[in-house]
């Protein structure tokens, strides 16, 4: 199932999060931070935040119409830089808003909710269910960048190891709440996945080696940079999926990956 799949990620994740905190702990020579409330506060919100995010953009997956959805919860980058002005003071920038809308455009223009007519479906669809389960999976998301962001500047420590002790706290508490969802709704699901620990274990390291970047990258630049920037995930998914099928770049396609390098080449600048 998709969320014993999602829990693959926390639970195997979990001790390669634990093994970066050690090594970051031993090169630096530092101690282990002491947790604030207002950190865990921020941490539970990340984590809460992001499991609900994804069980809303499954819930789009659901409806007749889910590629409206999927396309409004790009409106992330927008709420991100939102949330991280109204939570945590980010500055947002001129430069920053272009960024933001050119990479928000190029990503509409790679999942477009209507191939044939971008922006009519895109304006007609706004007040339908779909396209609303849509705007919140991308607010969770925003607001989970942003809880973790806050943790992290909480701790008020060396960038590594407040990222990497906000990382462990993160993965913890999602492995926690997801797998004890889990283990009351089904618990053959969380069975299942510890006796397939060997391929699982490739999943959990990506994962955290994933999640090591994203939140050492929020301990050093407001959310909206780094999830702009993040979303250079997309070239590796068209190359990947134009070597496996074959597939060519349809013009709209192209006018989309041109508008997402601009956006990120802006937030560089």
């Amino acid at each position: 199932g998709t969320l014993g799949a999602t829990l693959v990620r926390f639970l195997y994740g979990l001790p390669f999060a634990a093994l970066w905190l050690v090594i970051v702990l031993v090169a630096s020579g530092d101690s282990i931070p002491a947790p604030t409330s207002v950190f865990v506060i921020w941490v539970v919100i990340g984590a809460v935040a992001q499991i609900a995010a994804t069980a809303l953009l499954l819930r789009v997956m659901t409806e007749r119409n889910f590629t409206l959805g999927v396309a409004y919860s790009k409106t992330e980058l927008v709420q991100v830089a939102i949330f991280g002005l109204v939570f945590l003071g980010d500055a947002v920038s001129l430069l920053t808003i272009v960024a933001i809308a050119l990479a928000t455009t190029g990503v509409l223009c790679l999942a477009p909710a209507d191939r044939n007519h971008p922006i009519r479906g895109l304006v007609a669809g706004i007040t339908s269910r779909t396209a609303l389960f849509g705007i919140a999976s991308g607010g969770g998301f925003a607001l989970a960048a942003v809880g973790y962001r806050g943790a992290a500047l909480d701790l008020d420590r060396d960038y590594l190891l407040a990222a990497a002790y906000t990382l462990l706290w993160a993965q913890a508490t999602q492995t926690l709440l997801l797998g004890g969802w889990l283990v009351i709704r089904d618990a053959s699901i969380v069975g299942k996945l510890l006796r397939m620990w060997k391929p699982s274990m490739a999943a959990g390291f990506m994962g955290a080696a994933a999640s090591i970047g994203y939140f050492t990258a929020f301990t050093l630049e407001p959310a909206a940079h780094v999830r702009t920037l993040g979303l250079a995930e997309l070239f590796f998914s068209i190359i990947l999926s134009r070597r496996m099928f074959q597939e060519r770049l349809r013009g709209l396609e192209i006018i989309g990956i041109i508008l997402l390098v601009c956006g990120m080449i802006a937030i560089l600048l």
